[in-house]
């Protein structure tokens, strides 16, 4: 059953490099899904949210990978 792991491992690595990284967008996304229709907001403001929080989640996750790189 070792092999299926190792199989099932390395499938996932194909799609996600960083796991914080991809829980990190999944995480946002789910909040700005369920909590935005709740503020009623006017419709603009819904995109430039959800562009907020995924810019800076890059912006962290590039910011840790390079100060790991660095050191």
């Amino acid at each position: 059953m070792r092999w299926l792991k190792t199989i099932l491992t390395e499938i996932f690595g194909l799609f996600v490099d960083d796991i914080r990284f991809a829980l990190a967008i999944i995480i946002w996304l789910a909040l700005v899904r369920l909590g935005l229709p709740r503020l009623n907001l006017p419709a603009g403001w819904n995109s430039v949210i959800l562009f907020t929080g995924l810019a800076t989640i890059l912006a962290e996750s590039a910011l840790r990978t390079a100060s790991r790189k660095s050191t």
